[in-house]
Formats: structure tokens, C-alpha cells, sequence
């Protein structure tokens, strides 16, 4: 009942707008309130203005964040520091399919501390989830940014070879990991996950051996 009064109340306030400001002649002001009038019986024909509004916001697929992710940045270190609260919530923001939120949050994060290797690794696996598995030149950045910061985290190269791996790019994967592998010690934490993706890899897609010269070429 309030919807139509509110209705009939704008269609009032129209009609005596059009005549005090618009200065309409009789004639014309009688044509231009039987047009309203007839605008509302259409709508009370096939409107309903008691249906409560509906709004719709832009939904992310929640499913391309993956909490194993979580547990492979636990092992390389990612937790200690001044990331852990930026990564504790970017990755309640996952969670929910904000992915978009939780990627502009950890750039806050290293405008904040742009020294942290963490954040970095961190924003770029958050734009990677953004972007549905497919790595960025953003992202790439943000893995390069870290591995710039310090050489020795096996956070980015794990990381981009993880993007890399999801997004298709199954040579570069192996290329880093592998040069990853090497230099970790036996007892590294990641070691094992490490050499379990690459045998994994290796029956999915295993290295092509190298032709072997012809004498012209050698």
C-alpha cells in the first residue's frame, strides 16, 4: 500500500512542477497529466511496488583460491613477520571470492613495507587467484620484486613456478623448480613437496630428450 502512495504522491509532485515551472497552458497540462496517469495504470497493470529491491553485486569464482597454498607458503617461511596479518586477511578475502579485494590489499601492504619479501610473494600469488590461475605480468613482477629483495627465500621461485605451472607453462615450471631443488639442503621443510610437484610434472609431461647433432652441425 506504502508503494502506490508513494507513486500517486511523485505523480502529483510531476504534474505541479510541469505547471508552476514549466508555465503550461490548460490544454496542454490536462494532455501531459492524462499521460502520466496513464504510465501509472501500465505500471499497475505489470509493475509490483511492494517487491523488496535486489542487489546485485559482481561475484568472483571462489573456487580458483586454493588452501593448499596456504600450506606451502607455511613451510617456506611466509608467516613470520610483518606479512602475517596482511596474508591472514587477504586470504579471508579469498576465501569469500573477493579476489579483487584481496589482491588491492596486499598492494597496500607493500606500499607499507615495500621491503618485505612476504608481501610480495604474497601479491603475487593473490593476483595470480585474481586472475584465474593465469600469471600476470603483475604478478611476475611482484615474484621478481621479491626474489630481488632476497635471493635466497625459496618463496618466489616456488611461487612463480606454481603460476607458471597453473597457468600452462609447464618448461618454465620445471626450469625453476628444479634450479630451486638444487640449491635447497637436504633437510630443507619444502624439499619433499618440492620433488613430489616435479615427479608429478615429469609423468604429466615428461622432458624431451635433446636431438642429438648431425655432423654439419657440430
Amino acid at each position: 500500500m506504502m508503494g502506490w502512495i508513494i507513486v500517486f504522491l511523485l505523480v502529483l509532485i510531476c504534474v505541479a512542477a510541469l505547471i508552476w515551472l514549466g508555465k503550461l497552458s490548460r490544454s496542454t497540462y490536462e494532455i501531459t497529466a492524462a499521460a502520466l496517469l496513464l504510465g501509472v495504470a501500465g505500471y499497475a497493470w505489470q509493475g509490483n511496488p511492494g517487491m523488496a529491491g535486489v542487489s546485485v553485486e559482481p561475484m568472483e569464482d571462489a573456487n580458483s583460491f586454493n588452501e593448499d597454498t596456504i600450506d606451502a607458503r607455511n613451510e617456506l617461511g611466509e608467516r613470520f613477520g610483518t606479512a602475517q596479518e596482511w596474508l591472514i586477511f587477504s586470504d579471508s578475502l579469498n576465501r569469500s571470492g573477493k579476489h579483487g579485494a584481496a589482491a588491492n590489499y596486499l598492494r597496500n601492504g607493500v606500499k607499507e613495507h615495500p621491503d618485505d619479501p612476504d608481501l610480495w610473494v604474497g601479491l603475487g600469488n593473490a593476483l595470480v587467484v585474481h586472475a584465474n590461475g593465469v600469471i600476470t605480468p603483475a604478478a611476475q613482477f611482484a615474484f621478481q620484486k621479491a626474489a630481488d629483495l632476497s635471493p635466497e627465500h625459496p618463496g618466489p621461485p616456488f611461487f612463480l613456478g606454481l603460476a607458471y605451472a597453473q597457468s600452462g607453462k609447464i618448461d618454465q615450471a620445471r626450469a625453476i623448480w628444479t634450479e630451486l631443488l638444487a640449491r635447497s639442503s637436504d633437510d630443507a621443510p619444502w624439499r619433499e613437496d618440492l620433488e613430489s610437484r616435479l615427479a608429478t610434472m615429469e609423468q604429466i609431461q615428461p622432458t624431451l630428450p635433446m636431438e642429438p647433432k648431425t655432423p654439419s652441425e657440430q
